[in-house]
């Protein structure tokens, strides 16, 4: 998993036109996540831990537009966010907030990339 893209999100205005489009226009599955405020997207098969099952597949999620997220997201599942945010700055990258812990399932940053797009990361639960 380390340094490869496991996560897609995409910025919405309205949310149930969103949900609704790509539920249509791609066949995937929308599950909303009210007390997160996020929608998840799976966009083929998934095993029992809810992880793609099939090749080319990944699965992501949609949240309400708001800056710095003004397009889509790719994110990059990486061994330790602490250390590859480092890394990356020294690179010219910008950390936007800080490392969070999503449940009990690992932890999620973002940065923009010299280019001013914004990236995420995200690092398993040990």
């Amino acid at each position: 998993m380390a340094d490869s893209i496991i996560h897609f999100e995409i910025p919405f205005d309205d949310a149930d036109r969103a949900r609704a489009f790509y539920r249509e226009a791609f066949g995937w599955a929308v599950q909303e996540l009210p007390e997160m405020d996020y929608t998840m997207v799976q966009t083929g098969p998934v095993g029992d831990d809810m992880a793609p099952s099939g090749p080319g597949y990944i699965n992501g999620g949609m949240f309400q537009r708001s800056d710095p997220f003004r397009g889509p997201v790719v994110t990059v599942g990486v061994d330790s966010i602490d250390e590859t945010l480092a890394r990356l700055g020294s690179l010219g990258a910008t950390a936007v907030g800080k490392k969070e812990p999503v449940g009990d399932m690992g932890f999620a940053a973002y940065f923009t990339d010299p280019e001013g797009n914004v990236i995420g990361l995200w690092e398993n639960a040990s």
